[in-house]
C-alpha cells in the first residue's frame, strides 16, 4: 500500500487533471511543501527555513497578515527595489520557489517574497468557493502590510496567472513587470474551450468528493467550483498594455495527453504576447508544466531580465 506522502500526490496529481489547469499538476517538490502550522499573531517577524532562504546568508522572516479574518504567511527575504514577488500555481504553497528564490536573491539583490496562499502551507483556510479576486485581496493586504506597493516583479505561475491578472488590473502602479510561467491567460478560455473542460471533469470531480475530506482535497475542490462561469468571465479580462510581461510556455503544456489542448494553450501564449510590443515569449524546451521544477534556470533568466528591465 502506498505511504500517505504518495496518496497524497497521486491525489493532488489526479484532482489536476479533473479539474482543468484550475488545478495544474503540482510539482514533486510542491508536494513536499512546508508542514501546516498553528495561526501566528496578526504580524510577526522570525527567522524561518523555507524556501526562499538567501544564499548569501540573508534568511527570509515570516509575517503572518490578516486579511478579512484569515491570516496569510508571507515570507521576505531583504534586499532593494524592484521587489521580486512569487505566486505558486494550484495546491502549491511558497515551497514550490525553492529552487528559484535563493537564486533570485543572490543575483540581483532585490527584495523576494514569497507566500502562502489561503488553505497552503501556513495560511489559514477559507471556507467557500475559491476566487482569483479574493486571492488578490490577500496579496495586495500582504504586500501593503509589507511597505511595498510600487516596483514590484510579478511572477505568476500556473492558476496564479488568474490572480495576476486581476491584481494587475487592480494596482497597475504597483506591477512595473511580471513573469507569467505557463500562466493560465484569459486568451485561452473560450466558451468552447471552457466547455469542454467543464463536460471532461464532471466525474471526475464528483469521485474526488468521494475521497476523505482532508485539507488538500476540500482546497482543490474550492478551487475547481463553478469554473465555468468563472472561466467565462476571466476570458474577458485583459492584460493592460502599460505593464511588461515576460510569459515563459513549457514545452509540454499542461495538457500532456491532449494534443488539441495543448495546441490551444501555446496559442493563448502567442495571442497574448502578440498583443503588445512590450511582452516576450519564451519556450521551456522539454519542461512539464513545473518549470520552476524543471528548467528554474529559465525562470530565474527571466526574471533577471525583468529586473533589469525595469531598474529601480
Amino acid at each position: 500500500m502506498a505511504n500517505p506522502t504518495t496518496r497524497l500526490r497521486r491525489l493532488r496529481r489526479t484532482a489536476a487533471a479533473l479539474a482543468g489547469i484550475t488545478l495544474a499538476a503540482c510539482g514533486l517538490a510542491a508536494c513536499d511543501g512546508p508542514a501546516r502550522a498553528a495561526a501566528h499573531p496578526a504580524v510577526t517577524t522570525a527567522p524561518t527555513t523555507a524556501a526562499s532562504a538567501s544564499t548569501t546568508g540573508a534568511q527570509p522572516s515570516l509575517h503572518m497578515i490578516t486579511n478579512g479574518g484569515h491570516k496569510l504567511a508571507f515570507y521576505v527575504t531583504p534586499g532593494h527595489l524592484p521587489a521580486v514577488v512569487l505566486d505558486a500555481g494550484g495546491g502549491l504553497d511558497a515551497s514550490y520557489w525553492k529552487k528559484v528564490a535563493p537564486v533570485i536573491a543572490q543575483r540581483t539583490g532585490s527584495e523576494v517574497i514569497t507566500y502562502d496562499r489561503s488553505g497552503e502551507g501556513r495560511s489559514s483556510d477559507v471556507p467557500g468557493p475559491w476566487k482569483a479576486q479574493n486571492a488578490a485581496s490577500d496579496l495586495a493586504a500582504g504586500l501593503t502590510r509589507l511597505g511595498v506597493t510600487k516596483n514590484v516583479v510579478l511572477v505568476s505561475h500556473s492558476l496564479a496567472g488568474e490572480i495576476a491578472t486581476y491584481f494587475v488590473n487592480e494596482h497597475p502602479h504597483w506591477i512595473s513587470g511580471a513573469v507569467l510561467v505557463d500562466a493560465s491567460l484569459p486568451e485561452f478560455y473560450t466558451d468552447s474551450e471552457t466547455g469542454k473542460l467543464v463536460a471532461a471533469n464532471q466525474r471526475q470531480i464528483a469521485a474526488l468528493k468521494d475521497q476523505p475530506q482532508t485539507r488538500a482535497t476540500r482546497q482543490l475542490l474550492a478551487e475547481a467550483d463553478n469554473y465555468g462561469p468563472v472561466h467565462i468571465a476571466y476570458h474577458k479580462l485583459s492584460w493592460p498594455h502599460s505593464v511588461p510581461a515576460i510569459a515563459i510556455v513549457s514545452s509540454q503544456t499542461p495538457f500532456t495527453t491532449s494534443p488539441v489542448d495543448a495546441q490551444l494553450w501555446k496559442q493563448a501564449q502567442q495571442e497574448f504576447v502578440s498583443t503588445a510590443p512590450n511582452r516576450h515569449l519564451v519556450v521551456a524546451q522539454h519542461s512539464s508544466h513545473d518549470i520552476p521544477v524543471d528548467q528554474p534556470d529559465v525562470v530565474i533568466n527571466a526574471i533577471g531580465d525583468m529586473v533589469k528591465r525595469v531598474g529601480s
